[in-house]
């Protein structure tokens, strides 16, 4: 029988049933994983075996090869990443929100913008962020969740894909969750609950099914992922509007720092790059420069 897991606690997985999605096994995983070197986690599609149908028990067998792996939070075949910004309380954090972008780009998953609260932006600055993002080619969506505002809107783009809701503390995300379900379900608060610990240590991972083929995983902490797998050298590539400019660079391995003959800055001259997202695209190169300088150490 083939089943997705939807939950991981102790070791222990929940399994739902790929053909009856509301019929969940409990498994344990073979011992020949553990000497693969590979552990089942959230999001996996897997080949179980049923040892007792009636108490709903099973062990897995095989995982099946992943679409995609997300290193922190433990995470496979998520489809899209929703970055949640705020547009005010607390501002938009516009260096995040590009080191996500660049990562779900390196991922090869669709990204989607919220601008939430935009309520409480009185002057509507979020409409330059979302000018911004729209140009290039991002999908973003306008929500003040406390007032449902934006939330059908935002259904329709999470359909048949597995969801991952990302963002800082305070941008609304769960606010969204509860929109999306028409109840206060508040995820990470749910399963920090069940397991008996403060709802920012919880690292317990979960999907939950909206409707046939949709999911929204609860990842605790997965504003906090890090994007150290890009390389600085190849970071250029995961900024959309700059990959065509690249090959206007003078020099082979450009970096788009310190060159005078480069494409990308030649774009930003003749206004088809914003300068904004230039200089955080610097910010986060030097970021991972110095990490890499340090590992050489």
């Amino acid at each position: 029988m083939q089943g997705i897991i939807i939950e991981n606690i102790a070791n222990l997985y929940q399994i739902s049933k790929l053909e009856n999605k509301e019929e969940i096994y409990e498994a344990t995983a073979r011992g020949k994983f553990k000497k693969e070197e590979i552990s089942p986690v959230v999001g996996d599609l897997v080949e179980i075996e049923i040892i007792d149908k009636e108490n709903k028990k099973a062990v897995i067998n095989k995982i099946e090869e992943r679409k995609v792996y997300v290193k922190r939070p433990k995470l496979a075949n998520i489809t899209q990443i929703i970055f949640v910004v705020s547009s005010q309380s607390p501002k938009p954090d516009l260096l995040m929100l590009d080191k996500q972008l660049a990562f779900a780009n390196f991922l090869g998953i669709k990204a989607l913008i919220v601008l939430n609260k935009t309520d409480l932006d009185k002057k509507t600055e979020f409409k330059e962020i979302k000018n911004i993002y729209e140009k290039i080619g991002y999908t973003v969506i306008e929500t003040d969740a406390k007032n449902q505002k934006g939330i059908e809107e935002l259904k329709k783009q999470l359909k048949d894909n597995i969801n991952a809701f990302s963002g800082n503390s305070g941008v609304g995300k769960s606010t969204l969750i509860n929109g999306i379900f028409k109840q206060d379900i508040t995820l990470e608060g749910e399963i920090s609950k069940r397991n008996q610990r403060g709802k920012n240590t919880t690292t317990a991972i979960k999907l939950y099914l909206i409707d046939e083929n949709t999911y929204i995983a609860d990842t605790p902490g997965f504003s906090t992922f890090s994007i150290e797998e890009i390389e600085s050298q190849t970071l250029a590539n995961y900024f959309v509007e700059f990959k065509n400019n690249i090959q206007n660079c003078e020099f082979v391995g450009c970096t788009h720092i310190k060159e005078e003959n480069c494409g990308i800055k030649k774009a930003i001259e003749q206004g088809k790059i914003s300068i904004d997202r230039y200089e955080r695209f610097c910010k986060i190169y030097e970021q991972l420069k110095e990490r890499e300088e340090k590992k050489k150490w």
